[in-house]
């Protein structure tokens, strides 16, 4: 299937579109060929391919932690890479994130962290004073409970497990009220129970709230399990990019290669 018809198929007006996006660290030597993509608003999209075919770099490129060399990036229609300063930032208030690495705030409690998704939202001052509107403290209690940590409010980050963590990665997005979720390689760091409950957890609470989801990943039969789409990338291009039912041996053998590691 191709990029454009599976942007048809996933139906509503798209919330991110990518146009010719490119990146190069080092001078003739992309990492990203020119790729286009339209993410419709709901729905997870799992980003598969082996290590080095710039997934992380695609992720971090939409919410400039990577800078693009050349492209566009259209956020409902408004091009993230013309934006500079304050514009930008605004800008990226619509765009939670859920690392890999969790990104807590380790000496910080849950309920803190989970407040810092509101930073862009309030002053310095009242951020730096932890003196946030009620109506934010609320929600945060109201997400810690949707998450299943309400009893952790008070625990600091750093007692908690890779899976609290995340759970409390996910949370701290939703506080921003995101227009779009990206996730970079949210469950490697966890077991495979864990992962599912994650993967479950961050899918559900999105579709409730209508948010889109894009998932950078390792894990096929994970992506399979809980992805609507499946963009598979090789040597910084797309090469599949289809419903998670369409994606076979074959288009795995043209993402990763080879044959032997296929069960």
């Amino acid at each position: 299937m191709s990029q454009a018809a599976a942007g048809a198929q996933a139906g509503a007006v798209a919330a991110l579109e990518l146009r010719g996006l490119q990146k190069s660290y080092v001078r003739g030597k992309p990492v990203l060929h020119a790729i286009d993509l339209s993410i419709a608003g709901t729905g997870l999209t799992a980003i598969i391919g082996p290590s080095g075919t710039g997934k992380s770099t695609l992720i971090r490129c939409v919410n400039r932690l990577v800078e693009p060399s050349g492209g566009q990036v259209l956020l409902d229609g408004e091009d993230l890479t013309a934006l500079r300063g304050r514009s930008l930032r605004l800008a990226r208030r619509r765009i939670g994130m859920v690392f890999q690495e969790y990104n807590l705030v380790e000496r910080l409690t849950v309920i803190e962290n989970l407040l810092c998704g509101r930073l862009g939202h309030v002053g310095a001052l009242r951020a730096w004073l932890r003196r946030f509107p009620q109506v934010d403290v609320d929600r945060a209690f109201e997400l810690l409970d949707a998450v299943g940590l309400a009893d952790f409010a008070k625990t600091r980050a750093d007692a908690l497990s890779g899976g609290q963590r995340q759970r409390v990665g996910i949370a701290r997005a939703l506080m921003q009220e995101p227009r779009l979720l990206l996730a970079d390689e949210p469950t490697s760091s966890l077991d495979p129970k864990t992962s599912v409950e994650v993967m479950e957890l961050m899918r559900g609470l999105c579709a409730q709230r209508g948010i889109p989801v894009i998932v950078n990943m390792h894990d096929v039969e994970l992506a399979r399990r809980f992805a609507s789409r499946i963009i598979g990338m090789s040597g910084g291009r797309v090469v599949f990019d289809g419903p998670a039912t369409a994606l076979t041996d074959d288009h795995l053998k043209q993402i990763y290669g080879g044959e032997g590691w296929l069960a």
